[in-house]
């Protein structure tokens, strides 16, 4: 039996890096070797074509942008939309250190009530805009989150990245972060500036093909 490899082991691996064209522009995403089950599934679906032309059906500026639902493919405009998936779901992966700074990529999932082990969605994900952080409000919000039962620590360099970057801390804990965009991130923020309906579906579908690069 191999045996498991060790954090620096993950380290040395290199990252398999995916495009994520949308019809916006384009991005790169880098998955990491930490969370090799989200990462895999990723793969996986990229490779069988899942993604294409499936559309960000929510979007929330400031917040994050999602996608995933594969019943979003023909939806008419102004369907409901974000409960659909592959048939099955990703066993959490959430670890210390992977935190929703802007341009994370991460795993949506159901809610607590009718998941409590916050299970992934077999497909759906979200890339975060958020917004920046001080190091007082990220002390509030450790706080707050460990009493939620969800206790994250932030060191200098964390607390340093959400006031210059930014992201969305309150998810720290409670959902799997699996990769980051190294490649057109304000691609993102277009994304999450288009005009959206009550539902924070994109008045325009903004769609996307994803596709494994070598």
């Amino acid at each position: 039996m191999p045996l498991a490899l060790c954090a620096q082991d993950h380290k040395d691996l290199k990252r398999p890096r995916v495009e994520v064209r949308t019809t916006l522009g384009t991005m790169v995403v880098e998955l990491y070797n930490e969370t090799p089950q989200h990462r895999d599934n990723f793969l996986k679906l990229a490779g069988q074509h899942f993604y294409d032309s499936l559309i960000f059906h929510r979007v929330i500026p400031g917040f994050m942008v999602q996608g995933g639902d594969p019943d979003s493919k023909r939806a008419a405009a102004g369907m409901p939309l974000g409960m659909g998936g592959p048939g099955y779901t990703v066993p959490a992966e959430i670890l210390p250190g992977l935190y929703h700074t802007k341009g994370a990529l991460a795993a949506a999932r159901q809610g607590d009530q009718v998941n409590p082990t916050k299970a992934s969605s077999g497909s759906q994900f979200y890339i975060v805009q958020g917004r920046t952080y001080q190091p007082q409000e990220m002390d509030m919000i450790a706080r707050r989150n460990a009493s939620m039962g969800t206790p994250v620590t932030y060191d200098d360099a964390a607390k340093a990245r959400y006031a210059n970057v930014g992201g969305a801390p309150h998810l720290d804990g409670a959902y799997t972060v699996f990769g980051e965009v190294v490649e057109g991130l304000d691609v993102m923020d277009k994304i999450a500036a288009v005009q959206r309906d009550a539902r924070d579906r994109p008045a325009e579908d903004i769609r996307m093909w994803i596709k494994v690069l070598p």
